[in-house]
């Protein structure tokens, strides 16, 4: 029963609040009324939970010396020793290849986008996140995938469809905006000796981080800004009011960076979406207007 709780809180089933964007195919595509396609988009998530789950034990196995030296990470499982490094890479094969076999029943396509989001962190583990930069922008491209993955869920059955290249960039921008947020937290307040357990965070700089931040935060508004009023954006919905959702998404930003600057809890964008009320509210009102925008006219 322990290694069981231990293998549970392994998965980190707190950060799978990122694999909400899973439903974006079905928000947008205006299917959530219909329960074959929201059926898709329900198990495309729990699939993507089940393999960040996994990706999250194999990076803990491969960095497991340095999470040892962390102030926070050396109370995960595996660091603390609560489950052992031979039984979380059986688990975490064992969850990811069920994961393939449930991507393979909703279509090759989203088996593809899968076995992607899993080659891509592999390659972020080993390599990616040693890199200045890279880290971040190689944690943006995942959060790229689970967007195409959110239309490709829907593809085997509405051949056809297709995401807003404007989407894709604003979940880039805005993905990179929140990682860079992440590590200028790390910077200013892990102890410099704590510093060594995420190798690229000694390239980075507080005024560095700050130019990336202010550049994410400019480029995700404009792209979003330009999505909601593209002339393809209201031939497809038949409407501009797209453009009202803006205030929620600059607002949901301006208090990510407030928390960041004033409060200092930039440091897991998750928990700051679980635990913040004002944001949450954001987020709600961006889904609510956005719905009642595309149903009204749907």
């Amino acid at each position: 029963m322990t290694t069981i709780k231990a293998f549970i809180e392994s998965l980190r089933p707190r950060q799978w609040t990122k694999n909400l964007i899973l439903f974006a195919g079905c928000i947008f595509a205006q299917k959530c009324g219909e329960p074959e396609f929201l059926s898709r988009a329900v198990l495309g998530c729990l699939i993507f939970c089940l393999a960040s789950g996994a990706v999250y034990i194999y990076n803990d196995v491969v960095d497991l010396e340095l999470d040892r030296l962390h102030p926070h990470k050396r109370k995960r499982p595996l660091a603390s020793g609560r489950l052992t490094r031979r039984t979380a890479l059986g688990l975490a094969a064992s969850l990811a290849a069920a994961c393939l076999v449930g991507a393979w029943f909703l279509g090759r396509n989203f088996l593809g986008v899968t076995a992607a989001f899993f080659a891509l962190n592999i390659v972020y583990t080993r390599l990616l996140k040693r890199a200045v930069i890279l880290d971040v922008v190689s944690i943006a491209f995942s959060f790229v995938l689970r967007a195409v993955a959110s239309v490709e869920v829907l593809s085997a059955a509405m051949p056809g469809i297709k995401i807003s290249n404007w989407l894709l960039l604003c979940t880039f921008f805005l993905s990179l905006f929140l990682g860079f947020g992440k590590r200028r937290n790390e910077l200013i307040h892990l102890h410099i000796e704590s510093r060594n357990t995420r190798p690229a965070l000694a390239a980075y700089s507080e005024p560095l981080l700050n130019i990336m931040i202010g550049i994410t935060f400019v480029m995700t508004l404009m792209a979003y800004a330009l999505y909601t009023v593209w002339p393809g954006t209201v031939a497809h919905f038949g409407t501009t009011h797209l453009v009202y959702t803006l205030p929620f998404v600059f607002y949901g930003m301006g208090r990510y960076l407030y928390l960041l600057y004033k409060e200092g809890r930039g440091g897991r964008p998750h928990e700051i979406l679980l635990n913040d009320g004002a944001l949450q509210l954001a987020l709600v009102g961006w889904i609510v207007t956005v719905i009642l925008i595309i149903g009204e006219k749907g």
